[in-house]
Parts: structure tokens; sequence; C-alpha cells
């Protein structure tokens, strides 16, 4: 397996690129996607409101966007947005809202549809403590056919960060209590760099973020096994250590192949990964990193220089177009691509 695994990462390099299938573009920020068989789900924000787009052709195309019900100050920016997951029976989608802004406050929201986008339930506040969430920084994930949804924040119910998560095991439609995920010994991990989750096909739930230990600012995953009711010890991701008396806001990105969690993330410049557990392997330069894999074929998309660059399975990596912030969904025989450039979301699909 861990041969394997290093294998695929080395196929990362090698290559050429197929021909992008399908384009679209909304007004818009900081886009997320999701997607089950035909079915992809676009989210994004704009002036203080939540936006969902659906796609019935596996992203080649999408239908203009629903704008969610509620009302306050969305958190908004460098990676604070909306977040949205799919279940074989619900959409739902989680933002960070509060009714002063500027960090002030804010409640992470859950919104959920069960036809498919057209009519939402909602919002429905998850932080047990009022304007805990009130960073803004949060992740959402969901194991489509058994229900299980998780969504992790980081939490300021008391002095320091911590993350928090809560737990659907019902598609959304109910939530347990949160519970801390992670509270670090020194007192609070990165106060700005996001979380992120993925669950494994068996509901194996894990959780990345930035730890703040000796001055380090490393990357942690944290397994939970009982479906979100407790814990594991977080694991530090890599052998090297980024001293840094600060928050790069760059919480990486993380996702399941061969039955292990697989982690992309930045330390200082450059972009690291672990796969299968193993050492970890440096990719290069860039920021803003994110995964996701298929069937064990993993795609991931960054921040150069020049702008959103994709590496697509076997193929070398190639610049998408001006912009930051992607999102990346890898599918049987293509790649979604979404991130944002002068205030509006793009979206592109290429063929493997």
């Amino acid at each position: 397996m861990y041969t394997t695994a290093l294998l695929m990462l080395a196929l990362l390099f090698t290559g050429s690129p197929s021909p992008n299938v399908g384009s679209t573009t909304f007004d818009g920020r900081q886009p997320q996607i999701a997607a089950i068989e035909e079915r992809v789900a676009l989210t994004f924000g704009r002036d203080d409101r939540v936006y969902v787009a659906t796609s019935a052709d596996r992203g080649t195309t999408f239908g203009q966007p629903i704008v969610l019900p509620g009302n306050g100050r969305l958190s908004l920016g460098m990676r604070r947005g909306p977040r949205i997951a799919m279940t074989s029976r619900a959409l739902i989608v989680a933002a960070v809202v509060g009714q002063k802004g500027g960090g002030a406050d804010g409640d992470l929201l859950i919104w959920r549809s069960a036809d498919g986008g057209n009519r939402w339930a909602g919002p429905e506040v998850l932080n047990d403590v009022p304007g805990a969430a009130r960073e803004g920084m949060h992740a959402l994930a969901s194991n489509p056919t058994t229900g299980l949804v998780v969504a992790a924040w980081l939490d300021l119910r008391q002095k320091g960060t911590r993350i928090y998560a809560a737990v659907s095991k019902d598609h959304g439609a109910t939530w347990a209590p949160d519970v801390l995920v992670y509270e670090s010994p020194s007192g609070t991990v990165c106060q700005c760099c996001h979380p992120s989750v993925a669950i494994a096909a068996d509901g194996t739930i894990a959780v990345m973020f930035r730890n703040s230990l000796d001055g380090n600012r490393d990357m942690y995953v944290t397994i939970s096994k009982d479906a979100g009711r407790t814990f594991a010890a977080g694991r530090k991701q890599g052998s090297g250590s980024w001293q840094l008396e600060a928050c790069p806001m760059d919480g990486g990105n993380l996702d399941w192949t061969d039955g292990r969690p697989a982690s992309v993330w930045r330390r200082e410049g450059e972009l690291y990964a672990v796969i299968d557990e193993g050492p970890e392997r440096s990719l290069g330069p860039g920021v803003d990193p994110v995964m996701s894999v298929y069937q064990n074929t993993i795609d991931l998309a960054w921040t150069s220089p020049d702008g959103v660059m994709l590496r697509r399975g076997n193929h070398e990596p190639v610049l998408v177009d001006a912009g930051r912030f992607s999102a990346v969904l890898a599918q049987r025989d293509r790649t979604l691509v979404a991130w944002e450039h002068n205030g509006k979301v793009l979206v592109r699909t290429w063929a493997r």
C-alpha cells in the first residue's frame, strides 16, 4: 500500500493536459463544489448572501444560482465563505454569519435542500455557544451513501482558538451537540487557518488543522472512528516545521486514498503532501493548495504567482487562469476547478 501511494504521487509529475470541456462564470467569491455522479453543486458568496447553482451534466453547464434564505453579515474572503456537501438525499450548505460583522460575532449556519437545490430549509445554528464561530473559518464534508455529515470550525468560546465539530447522521436533517475536536497544549491552534474535513467510505472522519506549538505553525490530522463522538490525538503532517509568529491563513486540504488520509499543505513558500501516512513529498512553490481524490487518483490545485495551477492525476501541472482560492473536484473522466478572480467565480471542466 505504501509503495502504491508513493508511485501514485510520483505519477503526478508526468503526462500532458487534455482539453477544456466546459466553463461557467458567476458574480461572486470563494467558490466550493461537491458532486454525486451526474449532479454537481456549486456555492459561493456575494453581498452578504449565499448562493447555490447546480448542474445535471457533471459541471459542463450550470443553472441560475439560487440565493439562500437569511440575513446578516457573511464571513467572506481569505478562505472564509460558504461550504457545500452532497448526499444521496440532500444538499447541505454551511456558512458563518453574524449581525455585527468584522469578526465581532458569528455563528455557523446550516441550510438543507431535499429536492436538489430548489427549496431550502434553515438556516440552523450549529455552534452551541453563540458567537463562537466568529473567526469564520470552517469546513464541511459528507459520506454520500450513509448520510454522515460533519462540520468543523475554529471556535472562540474560550480564550484561545480550538477546533470544534458537529455531526449529522441523517443527511443533515438533524445535528448532535457540538464536540471538542482538538485543544492545543499551547492554549490555541493557529488562529485563522481554515480546518479541513474528509470522511472515508467506512465512516472514519479526518480533521486537519494548523497547530501552534513551540512557535511552530504545522499541520495536524486527528481521526474519529466513532462517528465524531471522540477524536484521537493529533498527528503532525510531514517532518519539517514552520517557525512563525503569525498566522499564514493557509490551511491546506485533505482527502482519503487507499483507506488512509492524504494531505496537502503549505510550509513557508513550498507545498508538501503526505500520502498513505508516508514521508512528506515536496510539490514545489505555491499557496492555498486543495486536493480531491477519485478512486485513488489525486487531483491538486493551488495558487502560483501566475494564477491557479491544476495537476490532474498523471498529467503535468497546467496554468488554469489568473485568480486564486481554488476548489477542485475529481470525477471519473474529468476534473472541475472553481476559483475567484476580480469579483467573479469561474468554473472550468477538464477531460482526463
